[in-house]
C-alpha cells in the first residue's frame, strides 16, 4: 500500500481536488461566498501544491519561468474576479496532465530500471572445506565458488564449473525463451537458474557485472534529453516572458482601444493566461522520448540518452566490423580434400594431433571438427609451432607439417588443389595444408561463418534505403565473398584497426550521417566518432562503454527495430508539437474574438495536454511488423 501511494499519490490528490470542486459547485450559493471559496481554496491548494511547488522550485534554481507559474497566475487571477469554479477547474484538469505525465516518467523509468529488481542480493559460497555459507551478492571475490539452485537467480557474473542447465536470460537480453548452459559457458547475474542446480565461479566483481553496467546506462539515458527537447525547454523561458507581456497589454489595451469593460478585459486576459500557456508543447517530446528508451530496454536495447535515439533515424549508412559483428568470429571446417589412395584417417589423427597443441584459431576449428572422428589420440607427438606459418612434427621418422601453401610448398599446393583453391578462395574461404614428408596429402578450407540473422538484418535496412557497409581486415577476395553472401552495399577490404577511424570519416563525406556497429576493442575509436555508435552487449568492455547505443544480446535484427523506433518517435514528437502549437493559436484567436469562456478554454488547453501525453505513450507498444 505504502509503494503504491508513492508511485500514485498525485492522482489521489488529484482526485480529492475533483472530490472538492464537485461538492463546491453542488452546494453553490446554499453554503454561502465564504464557504464556496473555502471548498474551492482548498480545490486549489489540494490539487496544485506539487505542481505549484515544482514551478517555483524549477525557477529559483533555473533563474527562469515556467508553464506552471502561469497556471498558477491564471488560477489565482480568476479567483479575483469571482471565477472561484473556472479557477478550480484550471488547476484540476492541470493537476491530471501533471499527475499523467509524472505517470508516464515513473513507467518509462520503471520499464527500464526493473531489471534491477532480478539483481538478487544473497548468495550460497562453497567453503574451503565444501560447506556452503550464505553472504552479501557484494561481498563476494573473484574466483569464489557459488551454489545457484533451481529456481534460483545468479547472483553475479561468472562461469558454469560444475553442473548444466537452462537459464532464463530475459533480464539481461530480453528473450524469453531459455538458454541451454554447460561448463565453462558464461552466465550472468540477474538470470534465473530453471532446471538443474550448477556451481559457478566468481569472474566479475559486483560493481562491475552487467547488471551495474545497465544501471550506469539507464543513469545516463535518464539525464540526458533530445535535441527536440532541449530546444523546447530554452524555449519554454523565452515563451514564457512573452506570454506574460502579451496579457499584460491584454489587461489594458482592449479597454482603451476597443471599449471593453474593466471586468471583461481582465477576464479575458485571464483566459489568455490560460490558453496560451505551452504545457501541451513542453509535454510533447519528454515523456515519448522516456515511452521509446523504455521500449528498446524491453527488447534489449539500451540507449544512452534521448539523443542518441532520436539521431538514429538520420543516419543515411551504417558501418559494419566483420568479425565477431557480421560474423560470428570463429572459423569453421567447410571442406576436407584427402590425397587419393591415402589412409585418411592416418592423416587425420595426425593433422588433429598436431592441431591440438597450437594455440591457432584456425588449429582450434581443425580440432574441434575433426576430433570425433580421431581413432588414435597419438599423444606422444610433439610439434614445433612456426610463427605466422603452421606447425612441423615427426612422426614414426616422417616429416609433417600443417599450415599455409607457402609452408609446405606453394607449387606443390597449387598442384594438390587443382582449381580447387580458386573455388574455395572465391568463397572467402581460408586453406590450411597437411603435408607428409614434402608431400601434401590433404587440404583443410575454413571459414568464419555469417551470423544467420546478418543477412536478415542487411535486407532490412536496405528496405528502409540504408546503405550498409562492411569494414575487415580479409583481403579483397574474402571481403568481396563475404558482401556477396550477405548482399551489402559495399566492403573495405584490408582495413587495420587503427584506420577505421579514417574510413569512417570517408564514409561520412559520401553518405552523410554514418553509424558504427561493432564489438572489440579496435572497434571503441570508430563507435565514438560515428554519427551512432552500436556495440553488441557481449562485445568488450571499452566498446559498450564507447558506444551510444548498446545490444544487450548480439542479436543484429534489433538494428531495424531501433530505426524504427527512432522514426515512431520523431513523428510522434511532432505530430505533438504540431497539434498543441495549433490548439494553443486557435484558442487564442478564440479569445479575442470573445468566443470562448475561461472553463472551455481550461478543457482545451489542458485536454490538449494529456492528449499529447497520451500519444507519447504508444511508444510503449512494440513496433508494428
Amino acid at each position: 500500500m505504502k509503494d503504491w501511494m508513492e508511485r500514485n499519490w498525485q492522482f489521489v490528490t488529484t482526485g480529492i481536488s475533483g472530490v472538492l470542486i464537485v461538492v463546491g459547485s453542488l452546494i453553490g450559493n446554499d453554503a454561502g461566498d465564504f464557504w464556496t471559496a473555502v471548498i474551492f481554496l482548498s480545490a486549489f491548494v489540494i490539487g496544485g501544491f506539487e505542481q505549484a511547488k515544482q514551478g517555483i522550485e524549477a525557477t529559483i534554481k533555473t533563474k527562469k519561468l515556467n508553464v506552471e507559474l502561469l497556471m498558477i497566475l491564471a488560477a489565482t487571477g480568476a479567483s479575483i474576479i469571482g471565477y472561484w469554479f473556472e479557477g478550480a477547474i484550471l488547476i484540476f484538469i492541470f493537476s491530471v496532465s501533471g499527475a499523467l505525465e509524472t505517470y508516464t516518467t515513473n513507467k518509462s523509468k520503471r520499464e527500464i530500471t526493473k531489471l534491477m529488481a532480478f539483481q538478487p542480493e544473497r548468495a550460497f559460497r562453497f567453503l574451503p572445506n565444501g560447506d556452503v555459507e550464505e553472504v552479501a551478492a557484494k561481498d563476494l571475490q573473484l574466483d569464489d565458488r557459488v551454489l545457484v539452485r533451481p529456481g534460483e537467480s545468479v547472483p553475479i557474473d561468472g562461469v558454469i564449473v560444475r553442473g548444466s542447465t537452462t537459464l532464463n536470460e530475459a533480464a539481461i537480453n530480453g528473450e524469453s525463451v531459455p538458454v541451454e548452459k554447460t561448463v565453462d559457458a558464461e552466465v550472468f547475474g540477474g538470470t534465473v537458474n530453471v532446471s538443474s542446480a550448477i556451481t559457478i565461479k566468481v569472474t566479475q566483481t559486483f560493481d562491475n557485472t552487467i547488471f551495474s553496467k545497465i544501471i550506469r546506462l539507464v543513469e545516463t539515458a535518464q539525464s540526458e534529453p533530445s535535441k527536440t527537447a532541449r530546444f523546447i525547454e530554452r524555449f519554454e523561458d523565452a515563451y514564457v516572458k512573452a506570454v506574460l507581456l502579451f496579457v499584460l497589454v491584454m489587461m489594458f489595451l482592449p479597454h482603451f482601444a476597443l471599449g471593453w469593460s474593466w471586468n471583461e478585459t481582465f477576464y479575458r486576459a485571464m483566459v489568455l493566461l490560460t490558453v496560451a500557456s505551452p504545457c501541451a508543447l513542453v509535454a510533447s517530446v519528454t515523456p515519448a522520448t522516456l515511452a521509446a528508451i523504455s521500449n528498446g530496454a524491453r527488447h534489449g536495447i539500451l540507449f544512452k540518452g534521448g539523443v542518441h535515439l532520436e539521431n538514429l533515424r538520420g543516419v543515411k549508412a551504417i558501418a559494419f566490423d566483420k568479425t565477431g559483428t557480421l560474423t560470428n568470429g570463429t572459423p569453421e571446417l567447410t571442406d576436407q580434400i584427402f590425397k587419393e589412395h591415402i589412409d585418411k584417417q592416418q592423416v587425420i589423427n595426425v593433422a588433429v594431433a598436431m592441431e591440438r597443441q597450437s594455440l591457432h584459431p584456425l588449429a582450434a576449428a581443425i580440432t574441434k571438427a575433426l576430433d570425433i572422428e580421431v581413432t588414435d589420440k597419438l599423444t606422444e607427438i610433439e610439434v614445433t609451432d612456426v610463427p605466422g606459418w603452421g606447425v612441423q612434427t615427426s612422426y614414426k621418422g616422417e616429416t609433417w607439417q600443417v599450415g599455409k601453401a607457402g609452408y609446405v610448398g606453394a607449387e606443390n599446393a597449387v598442384k594438390f588443389s587443382n582449381g580447387a583453391f580458386e573455388r574455395l578462395a572465391s568463397e572467402g574461404k581460408t586453406i590450411v595444408y597437411v603435408a607428409k614428408e614434402g608431400e601434401i596429402v590433404a587440404m583443410f578450407a575454413l571459414k568464419d561463418t555469417c551470423r544467420p540473422e546478418a543477412i536478415r538484418t542487411i535486407q532490412a535496412l536496405k528496405a528502409k534505403g540504408i546503405k550498409t557497409i562492411m569494414v575487415t581486415g580479409d583481403n579483397a577476395q574474402t571481403g568481396a565473398a563475404i558482401q556477396a553472401e550477405l548482399g551489402m552495399d559495399r566492403v573495405v577490404s584490408g582495413c587495420l584497426p587503427e584506420k577505421k577511424v579514417d574510413v569512417l570519416k570517408e564514409l561520412s563525406v559520401t553518405y552523410g550521417s554514418v553509424a558504427m556497429v561493432g564489438d572489440g576493442i579496435n572497434d571503441a575509436p570508430a563507435l565514438a566518432h560515428a554519427a551512432v555508435g552500436i556495440a553488441m552487449g557481449e562485445g568488450t568492455d571499452i566498446a559498450m562503454e564507447t558506444a551510444d547505443v548498446v545490444l544487450m544480446k548480439n542479436d543484429l535484427e534489433k538494428i531495424p527495430y531501433a530505426y524504427t523506433l527512432s522514426e515512431r518517435l520523431h513523428w510522434i514528437s511532432w505530430q505533438n508539437i504540431c497539434f498543441a502549437i495549433a490548439v494553443i493559436l486557435l484558442l487564442i484567436t478564440a479569445n479575442v474574438f470573445q468566443v470562448i469562456n475561461l472553463p472551455f478554454g481550461v478543457v482545451g488547453h489542458e485536454g490538449s495536454t494529456i492528449l499529447v501525453i497520451l500519444n507519447g505513450l504508444r511508444l510503449l507498444k512494440s513496433n508494428r511488423k
